[in-house]
């Protein structure tokens, strides 16, 4: 119902709706035409269930966020709850903290994406889908009728190709660390583990006699002390095969770096203890400024030794199975060409008219063009 109220500053329209609780609610416009539209939309969205309590929808974003930590916090890794709560404080609540949820729309959240990734593109791609996933809780629990994030495209991370070390590279690179952490590089390079799995290897993981290691767990640092985990997906559940070149590697570190225990880490530190990613990264820094590529990062080495294996024809599956990836996605990122496999397959292609005792394309070859496919 809409009623003509008479205020000092001119005539006011008053609408009275009744939601589905029974609850009357009232809201005063300026036209009767803003009045009309509102008790229009109230009703229709009543009607068909989509209507939404103003009440709820008030609650700011700071107050929602907190809640859906709590709630999402305990199934998280330590890391990526860490990240969730860096790009919170950071680049999302900033920005939105205060604002209630129903007054979050997408033109805003489009301008701040596009602010963000001119500064930093991947972490704005990696804000926009945390804010998406809250937004999207907040839909389920019917805090508001949609979720803004509807920006094409801002979810994706278009993140620059990582830079890959020569096999020879990776050899000069094992032999600049200090002796007691060369096998970290050979098996991040050869059996492409990642560094926490690396140093969350232990004794009863390594199979001398068949030349296989079991990756069951990974370690991470998280502000509140070293974790111990499973691996990043279910499908880095794992046994890799070590390349017979560095087995001989492995085997000698095993003999002079690892205690006798069954839980004994593969990799320590100066004081018997497990090794920390820290001390790993600084022998690493020191190792990359002395074969001239300081921009390879440690994992650059893991994406090395898959490209490696893509060169050398292995399959996006087979790629998956030892690197530990559940998606092929990730896996194809690695087959991408490379300059010396495109020479390797222009020498095939070769090879293949030399087999047919093809030299060279007949003089009258031109002529092909005049005649009938």
């Amino acid at each position: 119902m809409i009623k003509k109220v008479v205020a000092k500053s001119g005539p006011r329209y008053q609408v009275r709706v009744r939601g589905a609780d029974g609850t009357e609610r009232s809201k005063t416009f300026h036209t009767r035409k803003e009045a009309e539209r509102f008790e229009r939309e109230f009703l229709s969205g009543r009607d068909r269930g989509t209507l939404i309590d103003p009440r709820l929808a008030s609650e700011t974003l700071n107050q929602f966020s907190d809640r859906w930590l709590d709630l999402h916090g305990g199934r998280l890794r330590p890391r990526t709850a860490e990240l969730y709560r860096s790009l919170l404080r950071r680049h999302i609540l900033p920005r939105f903290g205060a604002l209630p949820l129903g007054k979050i729309t997408t033109a805003e959240v489009r301008a701040w994406n596009a602010e963000l990734a001119l500064r930093v593109a991947v972490t704005a791609a990696k804000a926009y889908r945390l804010l998406s996933q809250i937004m999207k809780t907040a839909v389920e629990d019917g805090l508001i009728v949609r979720n803004p994030c509807a920006v094409r495209g801002a979810g994706l991370e278009k993140s620059p190709e990582r830079p890959v070390a020569s096999v020879q590279e990776a050899a000069a690179l094992a032999q600049a660390m200090p002796e007691r952490l060369r096998l970290a590089v050979y098996l991040a390079a050869w059996c492409q583990l990642r560094r926490g799995e690396i140093l969350g290897l232990e004794r009863r993981d390594v199979d001398l006699l068949h030349g296989t290691i079991r990756i069951e767990r990974t370690v991470s640092w998280p502000p509140g002390g070293m974790q111990l985990g499973p691996p990043k997906t279910q499908a880095g559940v794992r046994t890799v095969y070590v390349p017979p070149n560095i087995l001989h590697q492995l085997k000698l570190h095993m003999e002079h770096y690892v205690g006798a225990e069954a839980d004994a880490p593969v990799f320590v530190g100066q004081g018997g203890s497990r090794l920390r990613p820290a001390s790993l990264e600084q022998s690493w820094r020191a190792a990359r400024l002395s074969v001239g590529r300081p921009e390879l990062h440690f994992h650059d080495l893991r994406h090395s030794g898959a490209t490696w294996l893509a060169v050398q024809g292995a399959t996006t599956k087979e790629i998956m199975a030892r690197v530990g990836h559940a998606s092929p996605q990730a896996a194809l990122r690695y087959q991408h060409a490379t300059e010396d496999r495109d020479a390797a397959v222009a020498g095939l292609l070769g090879g293949l008219a030399e087999a047919a005792k093809v030299s060279r394309f007949p003089a009258h070859v031109g002529n092909l063009r005049d005649k009938p496919i």
